[in-house]
């Protein structure tokens, strides 16, 4: 049982690996078909805009990551399968919601404002909850609580980057939160995401678990000093 439980988390890793890559492939390919990927564009350079890759070579890329992805999957479905409360087809439910949802971020909902909320549920709740459920077989609140910590820091990124490159967002019509209620609410809400990550971090104080506690509060020692240098410099913060 020990070592199905490694071998599980070992699958668990590389698929949620195979998927971020895919989805990293998918957001560079679509966005330069949509023109998003313009001259003026701020931050790290992307494959396709830079003609590193043609559309084609990327389309096989995304395709070999996802076909990766799914045959790990499928592995880790043969190991949990009966296993579970039931029976492994919920495994298969979110391992099709994560394919369906890496193409509609980038191509749809991330140009409708929905960016932050898929990346609660699939850089929190999904691979979080997934990873303890195929292991322990149940969800319990300290998971849930974990969960909603790591969506929420890890949406400080997303939010970063929203900030950034909001003036070429909007010329691009891709209305991210930040986009449509302006600069300030950016700094509101990435403070927002910091102080709500740290203070449900307070719950593993309250149930008795201080290591899970220090361990989330050090994950926020960049965001939370971040939040004074976005509130210090404004609208005309370097980007």
């Amino acid at each position: 049982m020990k070592h199905s439980t490694s071998y599980r988390r070992c699958y668990v890793a590389l698929f949620a690996c195979g998927m971020q890559i895919a989805a990293n492939f998918i957001n560079d390919l679509y966005d330069y078909l949509k023109g998003s990927d313009r001259e003026d564009r701020l931050g790290p350079e992307r494959a396709c805009a830079q003609g590193w890759i043609t559309p084609t070579a990327m389309k096989r890329g995304i395709a070999g990551m996802l076909i990766f992805a799914c045959l790990i999957g499928c592995t880790l479905l043969q190991q949990c399968w009966g296993q579970l409360p039931h029976g492994g087809w919920e495994l298969i439910l979110l391992g099709l919601l994560c394919v369906i949802f890496a193409f509609l971020y980038t191509t749809l909902l991330s140009y409708k404002g929905w960016g932050d909320l898929l990346v609660l549920v699939f850089f929190g709740f999904i691979p979080v909850g997934g990873t303890y459920y195929v292991q322990a077989h149940s969800i319990t609140a300290d998971v849930w609580v974990a969960s909603f910590i790591c969506g929420l820091v890890i949406d400080t990124l997303l939010v970063v980057n929203n900030y950034r490159d909001r003036e070429q967002d909007a010329l691009s019509g891709k209305r991210t939160l930040i986009v449509r209620f302006g600069e300030p609410f950016g700094r509101y809400l990435y403070l927002g995401l910091g102080v709500a990550a740290a203070l449900l971090s307070l719950w593993f104080v309250y149930t008795g678990k201080n290591r899970a506690a220090c361990l989330y509060l050090g994950s926020l020692r960049l965001p939370l000093p971040a939040c004074a240098d976005l509130a210090q410099n404004g609208s005309h913060t370097k980007r």
